[in-house]
């Protein structure tokens, strides 16, 4: 009788997370007849358009960041055209900020977020509520317009959101970039074609799988100026394998299931969960992943050791000589044998809880071993605290990076974290 109630409780919140999003989206998508000139299958088409809210210069001092502020900033949702993680067009949702007032074209940033599961805590429906909107904003009021995908399935794109899946990630903050342009365009926001991508955490991978993308099949279309990927997985295979099938404690276990049901999802693996999951998670697991629970919500209902919701044979599988797809998948996944060719910032704290260091040190390794020097692709580095502590550091650093390579003054050193100390900001010690 338990277990029948917890299941009606699942499908009531599926479906009011269904009715939720369906009212936004009703609420987004516009009768403007421009949105009707692409044709069913332009990626990137706009598809909705909808004002979230305008962040004053007033507000945004109030946030007490070491930025210039030179404008309001204004925020909208787009919803645009791009393709699922088995190549099918499907929907997506991204926050855009454009500074109010604009003395020039624009640099384009896009800021790929972090780890998300609940459907709607993404910036695109939350605005400046969601933390992480505030680096488009200060990015924005500073001369740049810049994007937030919410990537597939979060915000107003449905199913499952394809967690670390880097093809679709990819082409999500690809299209992004495109919507971004369809919508500048039809707002007379002059862009100077100048390209800059930037995340943190899943985020940090996003911004990679996408320069990689970008540089392979789209150096034509898109003008890369600079990369900041940030505390990323970079060795899904190695690296974080190792920490899911270790006999420690991890501060956020809903991470391995994530994997783990994206990559069914997108693959169609395993239909018996019963082979990866031991009792009661082969069973309660996907129903926690609805999208109505945040990472917080679905780790309190897991054990804090990953491995413990896995089968024996599923663990031992991945050191046995035999083919295993799920070690297959994860390695295609990996973000290792590529030598960039667009300057590059990796950022990584030496103390990082969640991503461990040794990801980073194997990924500058790999683009060493592929000839790629490091006046091209070098190392940020710290020890800024936890994986959420170094968050607001390395972005900043990263935007004053940035902004030299703007203005055409790039060092080919890491930004000293002095910079920080010299204004007296406050989480730098």
């Amino acid at each position: 009788m338990a277990t029948m109630k917890k299941r009606a409780h699942d499908r009531l919140a599926a479906i009011r997370t269904l009715a939720v999003a369906l009212a936004v989206f009703l609420g987004a998508c516009s009768d403007d007849p421009a949105l009707s000139d692409f044709e069913d299958d332009d990626r990137g088409a706009l598809l909705g358009i909808q004002q979230v809210e305008v962040v004053s210069r007033a507000r945004i001092e109030s946030f007490d960041l070491p930025i210039r502020i030179g404008s309001d900033v204004r925020l909208t949702r787009l919803v645009y055209r791009t393709v699922d993680a088995r190549g099918a067009l499907t929907e997506a949702s991204a926050l855009v900020a454009i500074p109010s007032e604009r003395s020039g074209a624009l640099p384009l940033v896009s800021y790929q977020h972090g780890t998300v599961a609940k459907k709607d805590a993404v910036a695109s429906l939350q605005g400046t509520e969601d933390a992480e909107a505030l680096v488009a904003v200060a990015f924005a009021t500073d001369g740049y317009a810049a994007v937030m995908p919410d990537y597939l399935g979060l915000g107003l794109s449905p199913g499952l959101h394809p967690f670390v899946h880097a093809a679709s990630l990819a082409t999500s903050v690809v299209d992004a970039l495109r919507a971004v342009r369809h919508y500048a365009k039809r707002e007379d926001v002059a862009l100077d074609g100048r390209v800059f991508l930037m995340g943190y955490s899943e985020g940090g991978y996003a911004t990679a799988a996408a320069q990689r993308h970008i540089e392979a099949r789209h150096a034509d279309e898109f003008n890369l100026a600079a990369s900041a990927p940030m505390a990323a997985p970079w060795d899904l295979s190695g690296v974080m394998v190792d920490v899911f099938r270790s006999e420690q404690a991890y501060r956020a276990p809903f991470f391995l299931p994530y994997v783990l049901l994206a990559y069914n999802d997108a693959y169609g693996i395993e239909e018996d969960l019963s082979k990866v999951f031991v009792a009661p998670y082969d069973r309660t697991l996907p129903g926690l992943f609805d999208g109505s629970r945040s990472g917080g919500d679905i780790d309190r209902e897991l054990p804090e050791v990953p491995r413990e919701m896995l089968t024996q044979p599923f663990i031992a599988a991945f050191d046995a000589p035999d083919p295993f797809p799920w070690r297959d998948r994860l390695r295609e996944n990996d973000l290792l044998a590529w030598a960039p060719t667009t300057r590059t910032r990796v950022f990584h704290c030496v103390n990082d809880d969640l991503i461990p260091f040794a990801s980073a040190e194997i990924a500058i390794e790999s683009f060493r071993q592929l000839g790629v020097p490091d006046s091209r692709v070098d190392f940020a580095t710290g020890d800024y605290g936890t994986h959420g502590q170094c968050a607001p550091v390395f972005l900043l650093l990263g935007k004053f990076w940035m902004d030299e390579i703007r203005s055409g003054t790039a060092s080919k050193t890491q930004a000293p974290v002095e910079q920080l100390r010299r204004l007296a900001w406050r989480p730098i010690g």
